[in-house]
């Protein structure tokens, strides 16, 4: 599942041909992706600008003209393309064939910059939606999500009272999308190695009795930042499905540091990399230097 870094590198891809320019055409050629289109799906983006497009989570939201807002979402497997006004693609640096099978093009934008946008998604796990701007604070999928890790608000205090008293693993906290939005398994392995954190410790460590937070929080927040800063300059991870909408691979896979390692050296004590299940998934640490 993609998780901040490649939605927001999507995103940028998208802005120069979404943002600012009118929909001329919205097409879908199917009624369903992961849940059914609405019935008016298309007649409410057909002829609207997109006045700007944002990221919440692990979420794309386009902002239309109407005041309504195009809720998007990747899914495992989905991914946009960019088609300019000449019909080419150019591949970039990391440029990755995308499959000539077009089956699974369900959705295109047809833009007034003269570029058509295609939405493809063989295993249909993705999904949009268009609901009114003012209901955002009220949409299921948004409600409840935690502070975004790159905002301004998110610091240390705001980490270490989200989990103060929690007595789940630190990774499975990390995980919840109320605690923080946007992480999945890859950032969270890479962020509490950097910060020298078990992912086994309880999530309470994070703050005092007074809820204040510990150097561990401290150390665990400016890891966090530092890892999707690194991830999303780096076009995000291309693990299986992910690439940009150029086609072009993210290329941060090749500095990490633990996750998908196993057996191998850790980078900072020589020590070895270990995998472990953990709620499910595989958790990738170093045993001797994260505490």
């Amino acid at each position: 599942m993609p998780e901040l870094p490649e939605v927001e590198t999507v995103r940028r891809g998208l802005q120069p041909a979404m943002e600012g320019f009118r929909i001329d055409r919205a097409v879908a050629h199917r009624e369903n992706l992961r849940f059914p289109l609405q019935k008016d799906f298309v007649a409410r983006l057909t002829g609207q600008i997109v006045t700007g497009l944002g990221r919440r989570a692990k979420y794309l939201l386009a902002d239309l003209s109407s005041g309504d807002v195009l809720l998007m979402h990747l899914g495992m497997s989905g991914s946009f393309r960019v088609i300019e006004a000449d019909g080419e693609i150019t591949p970039g640096e990391f440029h990755y064939p995308r499959s000539e099978d077009r089956t699974h093009d369900h959705v295109v934008f047809e833009m007034a910059s003269g570029a058509r946008i295609v939405f493809n998604d063989p295993r249909r796990f993705g999904f949009m939606k268009v609901f009114p701007r003012s209901e955002i604070e009220t949409e299921p999928h948004l409600k409840g999500l935690g502070p975004e890790p790159l905002g301004n608000a998110f610091d240390a205090s705001l980490l270490a009272k989200a989990c103060a008293g929690k007595q789940t693993s630190l990774k499975a906290a990390l995980l919840d999308q109320r605690v923080v939005a946007g992480l999945g398994n890859i950032y969270v392995c890479e962020a509490l190695f950097r910060a020298h954190l078990s992912p086994k410790r309880k999530a309470s460590t994070l703050a005092n009795r007074k809820e204040e937070p510990t150097d561990h929080a401290v150390r665990l927040t400016e890891a966090i930042r530092e890892v999707l800063g690194e991830a999303i300059k780096a076009g995000g991870s291309s693990l299986r499905d992910h690439r940009q909408t150029s086609g072009e691979l993210g290329y941060f896979q090749h500095a990490f540091k633990v996750y998908d390692r196993e057996g191998e050296p850790c980078p900072t004590c020589g020590g070895t990399v270990q995998r472990f299940v953990q709620n499910g998934r595989s958790t990738f640490w170093c045993p001797k230097c994260q505490k």
